[in-house]
């Protein structure tokens, strides 16, 4: 076997044996998460907590709404910051992870909230881009400014 092929074959090793190791990591930090004090879990498996409570309006499944938010994965890396680049963001709420549309109905402008989404409410088995792989749980910090 050439150097190369050996390469290959050790690629395809690690990768089918880190997906099952992701989504267990994920399913039990969810499991530990659930028990904390201030964590309310949704019916789908949504988990957020309230860390500022806001007193305007809710979104509905199909508004528009402004964020700030901050995307980390369960080990504490970051893979997206609205923060970072100095402007919220602007999006149809049907038009993101079910997480996202789920978790931000229930939020109020002015509310700040942690979600801690599990993969089949975010990027499933797929993942996406180069640090969310198959199977993550994604934990998002999310400021909601504006419902229109």
């Amino acid at each position: 076997m050439t150097m190369l092929s050996q390469l290959l074959v050790a690629s395809v090793v690690l990768l089918l044996t880190t997906a099952p190791v992701l989504a267990e990591t994920g399913a039990d930090f969810l499991a530990n998460n659930a028990k904390k004090a201030g964590v309310t879990v949704t019916d789908s498996g949504l988990q957020y907590e309230v860390i500022q409570s806001g007193d305007g309006r809710s979104p509905n499944r199909t508004a528009r709404v402004t964020v700030h938010y901050r995307g980390t994965l369960v080990d504490g890396r970051e893979f997206d910051s609205s923060y970072k680049r100095g402007e919220p963001a602007t999006f149809p709420l049907n038009r993101v992870i079910a997480g996202w549309t789920e978790g931000l109905q229930l939020m109020k402008e002015g509310d700040k909230w942690r979600f801690f989404i599990p993969s089949n409410l975010g990027y499933g088995q797929r993942g996406t881009g180069r640090m969310i792989g198959p199977n993550e749980t994604l934990i998002f910090e999310v400021e909601l400014l504006k419902v229109q």
